[in-house]
């Protein structure tokens, strides 16, 4: 489903406002993994919290995954909230301030990356892969050069 764009002349592009460009994408890229997450009644910091606690689990305590997730969050997010509505839910267990998903997290988990993946997809139609990675590279070093992290996350 790949749509065709207009070609412009190199120097047309490159005076292009890279703001206003990274905005829209992110507007649009973010609006549909949210609208994608909000089928299972979750939100991106419900997202970001069920892959950190899967990625290790037992090893994230609030405070810590606070820290590590408050640096991506846009809408002012009481992580403590998403935390006690995923235990609330069965999804999430803390035993001595440690977190595990249960089985029922894992599937939700599961569930909500396959709804993701399919944005993801949408994203890359038409993209090569090295254009795609040039471009996430060239994203990196502009968020570098202005102070950023522009480390990928991990």
């Amino acid at each position: 489903m790949s749509v065709t764009l207009k070609e412009y002349a190199q120097d047309e592009v490159a005076a292009q406002p890279i703001g206003a460009w990274t905005g829209m994408a992110c507007r649009l890229v973010v609006g549909a993994l949210r609208e994608q997450l909000a089928v299972e009644n979750l939100t991106q910091p419900h997202w970001w919290t069920l892959n950190h606690v899967a990625g290790a689990p037992g090893k994230w305590t609030r405070a810590a995954l606070i820290e590590r997730l408050a640096k991506w969050d846009d809408l002012g997010t009481d992580f403590h909230g998403v935390f006690d509505d995923l235990a609330d839910r069965g999804w999430l267990v803390e035993e001595s301030g440690l977190m595990t998903l249960t089985e029922a997290g894992e599937n939700g988990r599961v569930r909500a990356k396959e709804r993701n993946l399919r944005v993801h997809q949408r994203v890359h139609d038409g993209i090569d892969t090295a254009d795609f990675v040039t471009t996430i590279n060239v994203l990196r070093r502009v968020v570098a050069n202005l102070g950023g992290d522009g480390d990928l996350p991990g």
